[in-house]
């Protein structure tokens, strides 16, 4: 497989998973397993900030789709920004890199807290406000002992990890080089590199759910992370990286490597160790500190299985059956970063309109995906046409007052 070839599998697969992530939102109000009134906007532990919205309307094939998706689909977006950031680091240099993702990942991320997250947790305030006007929530907001930051919390550690990465590339450049090399042998040894992932994602994941529990959230301000899961995104931003350092095309990104042509293997292990994870993650409903130890150790010790059998699944169907340039997704994926940033304001807010509706759970998920997924995608094409159009005039300007 060459290297364009993989470029385009992975560009595909960056539309496939913001795709994912609109629709994963879109589905939360209308999740089974929620209460039948929604969560009060004072009261701890704040659960309205990962379920913004619920509503009256319930189907259990959400609880199950959402449930796969948690349990792998952030890893796989740690795992892509490494995969993508060794040929950056290396052609930009580690201060221009990280002077790059200061402007791409910390910018972006400082105005999304300030201004998107804000107007996007409104609806859910207004949703069981008995004030619901704007000063009102802006009282209620400024009292709150964080500063909830939504679906954007992804872009604070992304940047640390990258930050991180390219202080080793500055000081201590071997870890890095030892990581490429693991990468290249992967390609040979499959098995190897599942089973390696997987012991090392336990190592990361297991000892801080058995004492935090694997759903708590903590939070200093703005910034805040899932108290289970840290270091495993740590384990699945370098996965990503060793892969991504041998280079693209090659070893377990290669066409006809041992990994791609087990896609059904793959998918197979991921549905199964699902289902095994979430099984047994059923036995420690309702109260995770009030199942028994022996519960709650299977449970933990299932997500990294499930974790890695997702990931390589979906990383594996890429590179097999989307090779293809498609002009759809090629769009989507330009734009995929736009539609990751906006897209929970329109999400909340048509969430938070059909509440009203008279319609059942799958219509409503559809109507808001459908809805949410157009206009940020529309928002997000304006925005890069209007930076674009900026650029072309400062260059212009530029070129005018150049001596001669």
């Amino acid at each position: 497989m060459t290297s364009s070839n993989a470029t385009e599998s992975l560009s595909n697969l960056r539309a496939v998973v913001i795709v994912i992530v609109v629709a994963f939102h879109s589905a939360l109000p209308y999740l089974a397993s929620q209460p039948s009134h929604p969560f009060l906007f004072d009261i701890a532990p704040y659960r309205w900030i990962a379920i913004p919205i619920i509503d009256r309307e319930r189907w259990f094939g959400f609880d199950l789709f959402c449930a796969w998706q948690d349990v792998s689909l952030m890893s796989l977006m740690f795992f892509l920004a490494g995969l993508l950031a060794p040929a950056s680091l290396n052609r930009k240099g580690s201060l221009v890199y990280l002077r790059d993702r200061w402007w791409r990942i910390a910018v972006p991320f400082l105005f999304a807290v300030a201004i998107l997250s804000p107007l996007a947790y409104f609806a859910s305030y207004r949703a069981t406000a008995t004030d619901p006007s704007a000063a009102a929530f802006w009282q209620h907001w400024r009292a709150l002992p964080m500063w909830p930051s939504g679906p954007q919390w992804f872009l604070w550690q992304l940047f640390l990890l990258t930050a991180v990465a390219a202080g080793l590339r500055a000081f201590v450049p071997r870890p890095l080089a030892a990581l490429s090399q693991l990468g290249g042998r992967c390609g040979d040894r499959p098995l190897g590199a599942v089973l390696g992932l997987v012991a090392l994602s336990f190592a990361a994941y297991v000892p801080l759910a058995m004492v935090f529990s694997p759903w708590d959230w903590t939070y200093l301000g703005p910034f805040s992370f899932q108290l289970s899961r840290p270091l495993h995104y740590t384990v699945y931003f370098f996965a990503g990286f060793a892969v991504g350092g041998y280079g693209c095309g090659r070893g377990i990104l290669s066409y006809d490597g041992p990994v791609v042509r087990r896609w059904p293997l793959l998918l197979a292990a991921a549905v199964v160790s699902f289902g095994a994870w979430g099984g047994l993650t059923a036995l420690t409903l309702p109260d995770w500190n009030a199942s028994s130890v022996a519960y709650r150790l299977m449970a933990a010790s299932a997500f990294p299985i499930a974790c890695a059998s997702g990931v390589l699944c979906l990383l594996a169907i890429s590179l097999r059956l989307m090779r293809r340039r498609y002009r759809v997704l090629d769009a989507l994926s330009s734009n995929a970063y736009g539609i990751y940033l906006v897209h929970y304001c329109f999400v909340l807010w048509l969430q938070y309109a059909l509440l009203r509706f008279d319609l059942n759970a799958i219509g409503k998920a559809a109507l808001v995906f459908t809805c949410a997924l157009v206009l940020s995608w529309a928002a997000s094409a304006a925005f890069a046409r209007l930076a674009s159009s900026q650029a072309g005039i400062a260059a212009r300007q530029a070129i005018a007052h150049r001596p001669r």
